[in-house]
């Protein structure tokens, strides 16, 4: 494997990745500490953007992973693949947007928001917007541009800060000169609501960035390839709506399991504590971004297996160090969220390692999709996502938010688990299971340390020691790096 592309690309993805949702994650303070845990607005937020990922895999429908699979198979025209997929993507994402619309306020109520239609009107539209520009930031990743695809990250993070950062510090300042302002900042659920026009306007300006790879569509349709696409893409569409379902159907599905303000005021909380926990998800983004193009470029190559092999255990072994830094330093990064919303930090371990077994089982997914036998990932994503929603149904009434954490947990492991075992039957590769279980015994063995035997010393002792382990973890990373020279 490429070991220093891989490098050199998931240090710039990671930059747009990594630091830009982290700068768009500082948004989080400023909601929780503007809307209060008890009156649920949080949950909104959390609730919606549950549906908009949704969405977003369905508008897609595994187009992204289709795209660099022709792009590079024998054959195949890759400016007639771009083509055909820009434009069924489009198409699909006008067809979803007619639809809502024409229904809006019946679909509105079904999902609680009779009083505002508005806000699911605002979010089709956005998910319209960002499916197709899903496809042209995926043809940047083929084409090994990353400094144009963090350029336009920033395009939306930056303005959508700044924007939120008027509507929640700048506006209330004004309500006493202009009492339009404060009229329109309670009627959308005190700011809540506004927070989707911002996104929406922000996801319109990035679209303009991308006028260049709209020629793309001049590319053509080709009625065939499209067929032959279509056939490679269904599982993917499936594998992608379960996948997806196991990240946000918790959100989707808890107003229903618990109905009410109490269901609003849980789901808040939850989604403010998570929002800690994503340093994983940023952490897998960024390698997965870096790291599909390389395998599928070098799917023709005899050595693919080992560099599935290597990608693996240097995922593990470093989302682990990311798993042990947010613990250890969770004395500092709980002031990340209001107090008020603390009540729901213990899940933050769980939901972490189910990111943890969710970036596995992505790393495990490359022996189905190289192999053409992707029907396998809709397989055990299905069963994975049942796993987590029967947690949910069964347990969400009775111990609320935490069900959704272990769900996630449940779901992602036993997708995890399939993968691996029919994997290796399929498509053998050659893991350095010893590597990665030392390595997860050793995070272990500190977690533990850190919960049971540091709890009760003073703060900076806890972290004094906690940071001295963290710099041995380091130091044996750095050890097997320099032995595999």
């Amino acid at each position: 494997m490429n070991l220093k592309s891989l490098a050199k690309d998931t240090a710039i993805y990671g930059l747009s990745s990594i630091v830009g949702r982290f700068l768009n994650y500082l948004l989080v303070p400023l909601y929780t500490y503007r809307i209060a845990a008890e009156s649920g607005g949080y949950g909104i937020v959390t609730n919606l953007y549950a549906y908009t990922a949704l969405f977003l895999a369905l508008l897609t429908f595994g187009m992204e992973t289709t795209l660099f699979r022709f792009s590079n198979k024998e054959g195949e025209d890759a400016k007639k693949v771009y083509g055909t997929i820009l434009r069924l993507v489009g198409f699909v994402g006008i067809a979803f947007l007619a639809a809502v619309l024409s229904l809006l306020k019946p679909i509105s109520a079904a999902m609680g928001y009779a009083a505002h239609p508005e806000y699911v009107g605002c979010m089709a539209i956005i998910v319209a917007f960002d499916a197709f520009q899903a496809i042209m930031f995926s043809r940047l990743r083929l084409e090994r541009r990353p400094l144009k695809f963090m350029a336009l990250k920033f395009a939306f993070i930056i303005p959508n800060i700044l924007l939120n950062l008027f509507i929640f510090l700048v506006m209330p300042l004004l309500f006493d000169k202009m009492p339009a302002l404060h009229d329109l900042y309670v009627n959308y659920d005190y700011g809540v609501g506004l927070i989707f026009f911002t996104n929406l306007i922000c996801t319109s300006c990035v679209f303009l960035g991308f006028i260049p790879e709209l020629k793309g569509l001049g590319y053509g349709y080709d009625k065939s390839l499209a067929k032959r696409l279509l056939k490679y893409t269904w599982p993917l569409l499936v594998l992608s709506l379960v996948g997806i379902l196991n990240q946000v159907a918790d959100k989707i599905l808890f107003p229903y399991l618990m109905p009410g303000t109490e269901g609003k005021v849980q789901l808040g909380i939850y989604g403010a504590c998570v929002k800690i926990a994503m340093i994983m998800s940023l952490l897998t983004q960024a390698f997965r971004y870096a790291y599909e193009p390389i395998v599928f470029n070098g799917s023709r190559d005899k050595n693919s297996p080992e560099t599935l092999a290597e990608g693996m255990k240097y995922f593990v072994i470093f989302t682990l160090l990311a798993f042990l830094a947010v613990m250890f330093y969770m004395p500092v990064l709980r002031h990340f969220i209001q107090p008020d919303y603390w009540a729901g930090l213990g899940v933050i371990p769980i939901v972490m390692m189910a990111e943890i077994f969710m970036g596995i089982y992505f790393n495990l997914s490359f022996w189905y999709k190289l192999s053409d036998q992707t029907y396998w990932g809709a397989i055990m994503s299905a069963i994975g996502a049942a796993v987590m929603i029967a947690v949910n149904v069964i347990f969400v009434p009775k111990i609320g938010y935490w069900a959704c954490a272990w769900g996630g947990f449940a779901g992602y492991g036993t997708a995890m688990l399939l993968s691996y075992f029919i994997g290796q039957k399929k498509y053998p590769v050659g893991y350095d299971i010893r590597t990665v279980a030392l390595f997860s015994g050793l995070a272990a063995a500190m977690f533990t340390v850190d919960l049971f035997c540091l709890k009760n010393l003073p703060v900076w002792l806890r972290l004094a020691i906690d940071t001295l382990q963290l710099l041995l973890y380091v130091y044996l990373i750095w050890k097997e790096i320099k032995r595999k020279r």
